[in-house]
């Protein structure tokens, strides 16, 4: 009664039997990452695991039979990691359903498309079987953006001006008896005048909001399963940038180009794993006018410092470094975890490798702009932009740059970028660079205007 009364609280739960004694695979860890665009659940084990898989629409729940293994003890103590604010998903009851086989449910509060794989070891992690909780319905971050924009109340008027009102009494008084008043009474709207024009159409329109809309793509690297760099005192990467995109968002959504509004758009707002290629897409699709990924790298030894800005290359990296530097980020989709079955994957590959030079050109200035405002606050590790093959900054119409905030693993500038005056002092330099690349270069047209 207790269980039945946990779940229908909605809490993520995972049912034990009494008499859990594991055999074959040994469950080494159990991971949950909740978020709106989709939930994760990953089942980390010493050796692959073998399932079948079921997908039940109604009630939504994903059934999952797991050979060859009993019910972990370990699980027991991992119950803790798993959380109770997950978008999508209700509950999750394990039991043993035959000898030898596990049968875990995952009840979901919404129709889904679920995705169920399984990878391969890889940096810290032994096999993991994961289970991709996606929405049926995906919601439109576009239209997300200008339903924010139109919702914001409007300005209210200034107070009047007592010295601007006498002046205006001052000047309307006449000089001379002023002619006779010809009042004209306009038709009621729609009706017709004594011309026999429908005069309805010649009112003034309602007041819109035609502002234009100037969007900026924050992409914090890394998250879920992938946690980045690791500073020597444990500091996550994936955290430190996650912070310092949600401080510079706060900057850029108050602020204007020209009169028009800005608005930050985050391929990821919470901890949990974004291919490279979705980071593309998703700036993408929202029509971005700038794409800044915001990283904060590890080196080899703890003598490496200092910030740096990347732009895309075409003929190779302007270095050695940041042609390391690049082959390392590109490799967060196997730390992270991706489906490498899902559908039109090579489609998607090939979409962000259509580069061109005028995107490089505009990324160089954007990365110029942005790294002379970063230098004003820390060390720089290069003077110039660099260039390398990442897969994050191949949008072909979106400027798009990389930025290294700083070392992880050096312990002076780990302590730095732990702290909030420093982060509010990079989320302040990076604003100041994309209103620099503006004032140079104008947003261009884009059909999004609210």
């Amino acid at each position: 009664m207790k269980r039945r009364s946990v779940l229908q609280s909605g809490a993520v739960v995972l049912l034990l039997g009494l008499n859990e004694l594991a055999r074959g695979a040994s469950i080494v860890a159990v991971r949950v990452w909740p978020a709106p665009e989709y939930s994760r659940v990953t089942i980390e084990s010493d050796t692959a695991l073998s399932v079948k898989h079921s997908f039940i629409t109604n009630p939504p729940r994903l059934a999952v039979d797991i050979e060859g293994i009993d019910l972990n003890p370990a699980l027991r103590e991992l119950v803790g990691q798993v959380q109770a604010n997950d978008p999508n998903i209700a509950g999750i009851r394990v039991g043993q359903n035959a000898p030898g086989i596990v049968r875990l449910v995952v009840d979901l509060k919404r129709a889904a498309s679920p995705q169920v794989f399984t990878l391969n070891p890889v940096a810290a992690y032994q096999h993991r079987l994961v289970f991709d909780l996606y929405p049926a319905q995906e919601a439109d971050p576009l239209e997300a953006l200008i339903a924010e924009r139109m919702s914001e109340p409007t300005p209210a008027p200034l107070p009047p001006d007592p010295l601007e009102e006498l002046i205006a009494k001052q000047s309307a008084k006449p000089t001379t008896a002023p002619a006779p008043a010809i009042v004209a009474i306009a038709p009621p709207a729609g009706k017709t005048s004594a011309s026999g024009q429908n005069d309805a159409k010649n009112e003034p329109a309602a007041p819109q909001r035609t502002d234009r809309l100037i969007i900026i793509a924050l992409d914090p690297g890394h998250g879920g399963e992938d946690p980045g760099a690791i500073g020597p005192g444990g500091t996550r990467e994936k955290d430190v940038v996650l912070k310092v995109a949600h401080l510079l968002r706060e900057r850029i959504n108050a602020t204007t180009v020209n009169g028009s509004p800005m608005r930050a758009f985050l391929t990821r707002d919470a901890d949990f794993f974004v291919p490279l290629q979705v980071r593309v897409q998703k700036a993408q699709r929202v029509q971005a006018d700038l794409f800044v990924s915001i990283h904060a790298d590890a080196f080899l030894t703890p003598a490496a410092r200092g910030a740096s800005v990347f732009a895309l290359s075409q003929s190779g990296a302007s270095s050695s470094a940041a042609r390391w530097m690049a082959n390392k980020e590109n490799k967060a989709d196997l730390v992270g975890g991706l489906n490498v079955q899902a559908k039109d994957v090579q489609v998607q590959k090939a979409l962000i490798d259509m580069s061109t030079t005028a995107q490089i050109n505009d990324s160089l200035k954007l990365g110029s702009a942005v790294l002379g405002e970063v230098g004003r606050v820390g060390k720089l590790h290069k003077a110039n932009v660099e260039q390398a093959g990442f897969a994050v900054l191949k949008a072909p119409d979106i400027p798009s740059v990389l930025i290294e905030t700083a070392f992880i693993s050096n312990p002076e500038e780990e302590a730095k970028l732990k702290s909030d005056a420093y982060q509010e002092q990079l989320a302040d330099a990076i604003l100041r660079g994309i209103r620099g690349y503006f004032a140079k270069n104008p947003p261009l047209a884009r059909n999004r205007s609210v």
